[in-house]
């Protein structure tokens, strides 16, 4: 499984330790990615993702996860957030 948030797309980034003596050796670091259900309105389910805190708070503060989804661009997603997008809009547009 993919060390990566399935809607911002944060992943690892690299850097160095840095020693008292300043002795430099390289790590990575990873990202808080959290197992959460979002509630999706246009679907009437939960859907599970593997996202950052800091994508939780950006969700929750643009209106919930279809709000967040449709009002992002399409090059700003990653695949799985695409996906979702999409099935969410056919949801939409079949109810209308």
């Amino acid at each position: 499984m993919a060390r990566r948030c399935m809607i911002s797309g944060t992943g690892p980034m690299s850097g160095n330790n840095v020693s008292h003596a300043k002795n430099r050796t390289k790590r990575r670091f990873l990202p808080n990615l959290q197992n959460t259900s979002l509630l999706s309105d246009a679907l009437g389910e939960m859907v599970r993702m593997r996202i950052t805190p800091r994508t939780i708070r950006t969700v929750e503060f643009k209106g919930g996860l279809d709000a967040y989804l449709l009002g992002t661009p399409n090059r700003k997603l990653p695949p799985e957030a695409l996906r979702l997008k999409r099935r969410i809009q056919r949801k939409i547009a079949k109810a209308a």
